[in-house]
């Protein structure tokens, strides 16, 4: 057993291991939460292409970032990295790529004296900001304090934030209370507030921060879907409309078979376009609404002061947004599949029409074989008798010395030779006519 077990040790060194091994385990830790002690600050930035964002130069997005880099002497990062977090001069930075949108946070030791001064954001220079590969899609000041008691907690929050949108909620089991509107302010930035308790550790608050972000973030993404079926409506009810009119064009005859099925096929190819172009719009709205509902649940939220909670915000105003994506795209795929089917009914009826067409034609020319068959039959008597007229005139022109020399005459020779060449004429025509068919 001593012996045993150096060989297996030895036979594992030589194992080779997937090219991707390692990286996809890294992959796993390759976004740590960032550890936060209160007070502090956070300035959050996603940036996304208005158009084509998930096939857009990932490359783009790391120049930009080597660009902010630069600026403070940072290293870069790794050629193919889609992550980065370091120290940024005084601040530290944590930049993440995603499949549609980049974003950058900034996290500030202290906090600003004046609540959400816009001035913070200036933290991102004005000129690196213009050269930016895409939009904005969102942008968040976020202030981490410690708990300053739950009276003053609720006077903070009516000062800060509009009241009628207001949602407040202690999460973690009293870890912390996180506030915030959800609207964009004069500055442009939305607004979250963090009050940590004093035995709440800096992983956890970092992760609260980073939980929050990540609702705004995708909340936002989901909204896009919002936005493409508000796009798509007008045609869709168009397009509604012209089915409908078409289907019961079907059912009542009113026009040519052909021409409708012509029209429902033009009507079913915009529907599929449609279709797959606002696939990706759909799924990832459906995809980004689960994460940001799995992050509120993971906050573990409880009720704070008879205010209504993140989760409840999101009933109230997210969710119905979400079901009219929803029930938008379940209306395109319905038409698409009815324009489908009732082009199959038509292409039925079109080849049912046609066949019965084809019969019609079949009969008719059935009938014009018959009358060719017939004239064949009349043709060829007349072809009978045309061809014994000339072959009794030969016969006769042979036949008419030896005729003489017996003393038959002609007119006899031509009664007696007319009816034996007309029944050979005939026969060898009958004939011919039977090795033909």
């Amino acid at each position: 057993m001593a012996r045993s077990t150096p060989l297996k040790i030895d036979r594992m060194t030589h194992l080779e291991d997937h090219p991707l091994r390692y990286a996809l385990a890294n992959e796993l830790h390759a976004r740590p939460f960032p550890s936060l002690d209160a007070p502090c600050g956070a300035i959050y930035l996603a940036i996304k292409r208005p158009e084509d964002a998930a096939g857009r130069d990932r490359d783009a997005d790391r120049t930009h970032l080597t660009q902010l880099l630069d600026r403070y002497g940072a290293q870069h990062p790794q050629p193919d990295a889609t992550h980065w977090f370091g120290e940024l001069g005084k601040f530290k930075l944590k930049w993440e790529q995603h499949t549609e949108f980049v974003t950058y946070t900034l996290f500030l030791p202290t906090l600003e004296e004046r609540p959400f001064d816009p001035k913070a954001f200036e933290s991102f220079p004005a000129d690196w900001l213009a050269k930016s590969p895409g939009a904005r899609i969102t942008s968040a000041l976020i202030r981490v304090d410690g708990d300053p008691g739950a009276d003053e907690i609720a006077k903070r929050v009516d000062d800060w934030f509009v009241p009628e949108s207001l949602a407040v909620s202690t999460v973690l089991d009293g870890a912390a209370t996180i506030a915030g509107d959800f609207r964009i302010d004069a500055a442009g930035h939305m607004r979250l507030a963090v009050f940590a308790s004093e035995t709440t550790g800096e992983r956890r608050i970092g992760r609260i921060v980073q939980r929050l972000c990540e609702i705004e973030t995708y909340k936002s993404m989901s909204m896009l879907g919002l936005a493409r079926v508000r796009e798509l409506g007008p045609r869709m009810g168009e397009l509604d409309g012209t089915l409908s009119g078409l289907m019961t064009a079907m059912t009542q005859g009113g026009t040519g078979s052909e021409e409708t099925l012509r029209e429902l096929l033009a009507t079913s190819a915009e529907l599929e376009s449609l279709l797959a172009q606002s696939s990706f719009r759909f799924g990832a709205t459906g995809a980004y609404e689960a994460i940001v509902n799995q992050r509120i649940e993971v906050l573990r939220e409880e009720r704070f002061d008879g205010r209504q909670t993140f989760a409840e915000f999101m009933m109230r105003r997210f969710d119905p947004a979400m079901r009219t994506v929803k029930a938008s795209e379940r209306r395109l795929q319905t038409m698409a599949e009815r324009a489908i089917r009732a082009g199959d009914l038509l292409r039925t009826r079109v080849d049912v029409e046609r066949s019965a067409q084809n019969q019609k034609l079949l009969e008719s020319m059935d009938k014009r074989a018959d009358l060719q068959l017939r004239l064949q039959k009349t043709v060829e008597g007349l072809s009978v008798v045309a061809i014994s007229y000339y072959a009794v005139n030969l016969v006769l022109y042979m036949a008419q010395p030896a005729a003489y020399v017996i003393g038959v005459s002609k007119l006899a020779l031509a009664a007696v030779a007319t009816p034996l060449v007309v029944l050979a004429v005939w026969w060898m025509v009958h004939r011919i006519r039977e090795k033909m068919e």
